[in-house]
């Protein structure tokens, strides 16, 4: 997704437990979840909703 290996994602989990502590990392996940969810939903409404162009005819060459 991002390039991240196994040893990075372990890297920032470890910092995480030790910024915010185990009690929070639970509800941070959640938090972080729910966003990445509201935000798909988001655009998916955005793009359903965005107008759509008509086609524009190719330009024609007049014989004079």
């Amino acid at each position: 997704m991002f390039g991240f290996g196994v040893s990075e994602l372990a890297l920032i989990a470890v910092i995480a437990l030790v910024v915010f502590g185990p009690a929070k990392l639970p509800e941070m996940g959640a938090a972080v979840g729910k966003t990445i969810r509201e935000f798909k939903k988001g655009s998916e409404e955005a793009a359903d909703d965005a107008p759509v162009a008509a086609p524009t005819p190719p330009d024609r060459e007049t014989k004079s």
